[in-house]
């Protein structure tokens, strides 16, 4: 048995046909599933559906997967160690990574970190639960989806679930703010047992994917950024002391970043550094392009893309004593570029999420989600404005689908504009979007 390719609701690989590869299967069912379709309609930084240009989490999701998949390509021939196939979790095939990058969205709620933040805190207050995007790719992959010949989820390969897998924790545990919850934990330990995995190590393709991500995220959200004229490409901007001041505050009280070394620096210094050097670089491309900002903007994009995932390779990691996929230069981990993809990040960060407008929409998104919660949440006020399909997908298995549980799964499944409708069914006298209102 290969246990790259076993399926946990389907043992026998021998019944399948060979006409198709089993990645090739996974890739199949995740994009006729109704959860990557509702991708397109919900927000990556812009409210999907405030314009025709700006990224959704689908878009943002095809182009992760786009870049995952010609680094793992390019890593392949690179570093004999995938070629020896030593372990299933140290290997690299880019089918695996694409599948697994085209799903790393799906747990994300309506409205973005927001509507995640907001879930959280209700399932939290009212129910000791937890809420966490990463959680909630299992649920749907593994339990809510349907697929024919199923019964639960997509019953996709080990080796798509474990590249999924960046947080290989129970999110229960105390004091965890990420992981999978007990039930797709359950599962996902006994595949990780399978495989011989170290604890809290992820497999190679989930460590590329989660870097790819990242890449996406500092270059193509700023870019969005710049269309939208929240990142104004002139000196008077970058060089703003409270621009700088705010990346700062931000890259402080990020916990999660400390390993990438910021006390081996003048943060200051490194922030205003890489911002002067971005100023420079778009400049010098502007000329390039004719002055075409359009181009200018797509042009910066490439060139920090390209950037960023040609120095993306693969070291020891002696703390776990595993392997590491991470920017390389030289043999070592090259700190100075993931302090640089840092700051282009925060960036991102302070001047779209922190903008007011986006502020005002997010404000009027926590309020539609409690108003949505509070409906639901009494089951006997609930069962009658569900869907009848959810109630009865929820009396078959509520014996492991409690009902907190079963209305965050209802409401987290929403796109942007379906949470809206919904909304103004129940509270509004005529629905409209909210990015007309103002």
């Amino acid at each position: 048995m290969d246990l790259r390719k076993l399926r946990l609701d389907e043992p026998n690989l021998a019944t399948h046909s060979e006409e198709r590869d089993e990645y090739e299967r996974d890739y199949a069912r995740l994009i006729q599933s109704p959860a990557f379709r509702r991708l397109q309609g919900k927000s990556q930084v812009f409210g999907a559906g405030s314009g025709d240009y700006y990224r959704t989490r689908l878009t943002h999701s095809l182009e992760v997967s786009q870049i995952a998949r010609e680094v793992a390509r390019r890593m392949g021939k690179q570093y004999k160690l995938l070629s020896r196939k030593e372990h299933p979790g140290l290997m690299l095939d880019p089918a695996v990574v694409e599948v697994a990058s085209l799903a790393h969205d799906l747990g994300h709620p309506p409205f973005g970190h927001k509507g995640e933040e907001v879930l959280n805190k209700l399932l939290a207050e009212e129910n000791g639960l937890k809420y966490e995007g990463n959680a909630q790719n299992y649920r749907i992959l593994m339990f809510l989806e349907k697929r024919a010949g199923s019964g639960s989820g997509l019953d996709l390969t080990a080796a798509v679930l474990l590249a999924i897998n960046k947080y290989p924790y129970l999110l229960d545990a105390p004091g965890r703010l990420k992981g999978l919850y007990t039930m797709e934990w359950e599962q996902i330990h006994q595949l990780r047992d399978k495989w011989g995995m170290k604890e809290g190590c992820s497999t190679l393709e989930a460590q590329l994917m989660d870097l790819c991500d990242d890449i996406a995220y500092s270059t193509h959200d700023i870019e969005d950024g710049i269309r939208a004229g929240k990142i104004q490409m002139n000196r008077t901007f970058f060089e703003d002391g409270r621009l700088v001041s705010n990346l700062i505050q931000e890259i402080v009280s990020d916990q999660g970043n400390l390993e990438v070394g910021w006390d081996q620096v003048d943060i200051r210094a490194m922030v205003e550094q890489v911002l002067a050097d971005y100023l420079v670089q778009w400049e010098t491309i502007y000329a390039e392009c004719g002055k075409e900002a359009s181009r200018t903007r797509r042009e910066m994009k490439a060139r920090w893309v390209s950037a960023f995932a040609g120095r993306v390779g693969i070291i020891d990691d002696p703390v776990k004593g595993w392997k590491k996929v991470t920017f390389v230069r030289d043999g070592q981990q090259d700190l100075e570029l993931l302090r640089t993809m840092e700051i282009l990040k925060k960036l991102a960060w302070v001047t779209l999420i922190k903008d007011f407008r986006v502020q005002r929409l997010q404000k009027r998104s926590e309020i539609m989600i409690h108003s949505l919660w509070d409906s639901f949440k009494v089951p006997e006020q609930g069962r009658m404005i569900l869907p009848p399909d959810w109630i009865e997908n929820y009396e078959i298995h509520k014996d492991k689908w409690t009902w907190p549980r079963f209305i965050a799964d209802y409401i987290s499944g929403m796109t942007d504009a379906y949470a809206e409708k919904v909304y103004a069914e129940l509270f509004a006298s005529k629905s409209g979007s909210i990015y007309e209102m103002d």
